[in-house]
């Protein structure tokens, strides 16, 4: 369980002007020049390298720097949310990389590096059979439709982040492989897409982090959805993690200005526009700069939306989320969704199991107010939907998940409560047996018609 921290006493937000500060990165070929890390023994440094041979490592010295408390590693979250940990790496595939560094042999390296990752499963919930769409014959590899009201949107210059988190679900983006790589280069095609389906209301621009691309870039891909052809695209949503790991995006980086002037344009146009913020732990917002960003964004009319995994090492404690949840509210933001870890990448070091996320879960919303208790969860993101976990329940003397799809590839499931074995070991939706005798859940029949391509998955 994770370690539970004091919540420091409440700040107003800062008076004093902010200096702008040079972005500086480091990646796993400069681990040795992040001086913190001197404090480990050479052994800790070596496994933190074996393991960024195989998943992505990226950090700022602005996370570095305020964010990390460095006489507590390795239980800091913040250093467990961006370093690499030996137990990320199951025993056997950790043994396999450590032979192949010692080699030194650059190409069997990144072979031992590929086979690992291909493990891994890479691309979790049907991303890459069911999810990319096509338009006029033509696929579309820069963009997801997985729901029908709802398309995602990567643009390719927004397919790196300021800082990869260790538990990033689509670690594949990172790794330099394009057969495992989602983006899109021309703007035009997401515009066609968009004006030929009327049913989408809601485009989420995602990545990586859309908020690393120069604001111009932005502003192509979003401006044009104020005309009259887009009447039908009501919200704007951009999945970020830029208030944690460089807020400066929005303060003191040159075109700050330029970004929140392009959210208070499409708010005025009648978009609403959401940042869909990720913040694993209150600790993320306790920087001055931070909460200054917030205020920035929130004045330009924008609403930011919070939400995140479940992890242990990180923040499987009620305590933590309890305190996140309260402190989003107090600054404005909306508390959105409590996650269950995916199956993909490092799953088996951060896993929860769902008995214990349920626990989590119900025992942080009892610490809160009604305006907290916006956050839905525990959600699997699987290949049929969003499924959450309502509760564990008797009924006719069995033990059961009561179980419900928040969001589903057919809109019929969306809501329709249905049971599973209670399994207090089980951690995702395929580990998961339906109660009461029945042979399958009632939705499987559809969804291996649609993986076998006899439905369509977005239009049922």
């Amino acid at each position: 369980m994770t370690s539970v921290m004091s919540l420091p006493e409440q700040r107003a937000f800062a008076e004093e002007p902010f200096e702008p500060r040079r972005f500086l990165v480091y990646t796993e070929r400069h681990l040795d020049k992040i001086a913190p890390l001197k404090k480990l023994t050479p052994q800790q440094r070596f496994e933190m390298r074996v393991v960024a041979s195989v998943l992505p490592f990226r950090v700022n010295q602005y996370v570095i720097d305020e964010l990390i408390d460095w006489n507590n590693i390795p239980a800091d979250p913040v250093f467990q949310l961006t370093f690499p940990q030996r137990g990320m790496l199951a025993e056997t595939d950790f043994a396999r990389m450590v032979e192949a560094l010692r080699g030194g042999d650059r190409a069997g390296i990144q072979a031992v590096a590929r086979a690992i990752r291909a493990g891994l499963n890479p691309h979790p919930a049907g991303q890459q059979l069911l999810n990319v769409p096509q338009l006029d014959e033509q696929t579309l590899d820069g963009i997801q439709h997985k729901y029908r009201e709802t398309i995602l949107f990567f643009p390719s210059q927004g397919q790196v982040c300021h800082s990869y988190c260790s538990f990033c679900f689509r670690w594949a983006q990172f790794i330099g492989d394009k057969e495992l790589r989602f983006s899109a280069k021309e703007a035009d095609q997401l515009h066609a897409y968009l004006e030929q389906h009327k049913n989408i209301s809601d485009l989420l621009v995602t990545g990586g982090d859309p908020m690393v691309m120069k604001t111009q870039h932005l502003v192509n891909y979003l401006e044009p959805l104020t005309q009259p052809q887009f009447d039908h695209i009501q919200t704007i949503r951009i999945g970020t993690k830029s208030l944690t790991f460089w807020p400066q995006r929005y303060v003191t980086d040159e075109d700050a200005d330029e970004l929140l002037d392009l959210l208070s344009r499409l708010v005025r146009a009648g978009k609403h526009v959401a940042l869909m913020a990720h913040f694993n732990h209150w600790r993320e917002m306790d920087t001055d700069i931070a909460r200054e960003a917030i205020r920035r964004v929130r004045e330009t009319g924008a609403v930011i939306r919070t939400q995140a995994p479940l992890l242990r090492h990180i923040n499987d404690d009620p305590q933590i989320w309890a305190d996140m949840w309260r402190e989003q509210v107090r600054l404005g933001l909306v508390p959105y969704y409590m996650f269950v870890e995916r199956d993909t990448g490092a799953k088996q070091y951060f896993e929860v199991p769902l008995a214990r996320a349920w626990e989590i879960y119900r025992e942080a919303m009892q610490q809160i107010s009604g305006l907290g208790r916006t956050a839905r969860g525990p959600s699997m993101s699987a290949g049929p939907g969003k499924v959450e976990i309502q509760g564990v329940s008797e009924i006719n003397g069995e033990k059961v998940f009561v179980l419900r799809f928040i969001q589903a590839r057919n809109p019929d499931w969306v809501q329709r409560p249905f049971f599973a074995q209670y399994d207090e070991n089980a951690t995702w939706l395929d580990q998961l047996k339906p109660a009461f005798g029945e042979e399958k859940f009632f939705f499987e029949d559809e969804y291996q018609a649609m993986l076998a391509g006899e439905i369509n998955p977005r239009v049922v």
